[in-house]
């Protein structure tokens, strides 16, 4: 489903370069969920960003549904991106002058799809993470953890292989957190869908099925739990 090969790459300062990730191997079944554990600096941030398509590595492979992102052009990437992956973020970025409901419909609106599809398809996404009848308001009504139960409708709506989430809970109080996670578990069951999930939260990643471990940029424990 996701695979990374011998991923590496470095940032570049006056100096010269500082690695971030080293020799990065993992394989990441389908409709698993994973989490990214590490601390500030660890590279998980950047290792999300690679496999999510938003950067180019130095070197390695990133394959998605069988296909090595890092091999496409800009325009072919971002046309993988639209039906391939989603992507939860911690700041929600949600759009201000939209609905609920028409900011699930924005990925839709992109790929052409017709005005009453995505109407349907994003009210029974609303329903499933409960918040349909919020569908008319905008994002300032909502509370932090309802923003973000829009934002994880919003990454489903084109039916992704995975999903990437960036600290999705990070924003949120202990009880909101536990209600967001729940609801991704039960999205997961539901839809099968991959979710790999960056937190430097021990308590979110002994949630996961997968616990990938990244210390100064390499990868050093992979722990797989039933959940």
């Amino acid at each position: 489903m996701l695979q990374v090969e011998q991923l590496s790459h470095s940032f570049r300062n006056g100096q010269g370069t500082v690695p971030v990730l080293q020799d990065i191997n993992l394989t990441i079944g389908e409709g698993k969920m994973v989490a990214l554990l590490g601390s500030s600096g660890s590279g998980k941030s950047t290792l999300l960003n690679l496999m999510a398509g938003l950067m180019k590595p130095d070197q390695g492979k990133i394959l998605i549904a069988g296909q090595d992102i890092v091999r496409f052009s800009e325009n072919r990437l971002a046309e993988f991106r639209r039906s391939h992956i989603g992507f939860i973020f911690q700041s929600y970025e949600l759009l201000s002058n939209l609905t609920i409901r028409e900011n699930v419909e924005l990925p839709l609106v992109f790929m052409g799809i017709s005005p009453s599809k995505r109407k349907a398809k994003a009210l029974k996404l609303l329903e499933q993470v409960g918040l349909v009848e919020k569908a008319s308001l905008f994002p300032s009504q909502l509370s932090g953890g309802q923003q973000q139960r829009v934002s994880i409708a919003r990454s489903l709506i084109t039916e992704p292989s995975v999903i990437f989430a960036d600290e999705p809970t990070g924003k949120l109080d202990t009880e909101t957190e536990e209600e967001i996670i729940a609801i991704l578990q039960q999205l997961n069951r539901d839809m099968n869908t991959t979710f790999v999930i960056v937190t430097h939260e021990a308590e979110v990643a002994e949630q996961m099925q997968v616990v990938l471990t990244l210390q100064h940029g390499i990868l050093v424990e992979e722990a797989v739990r039933e959940v």
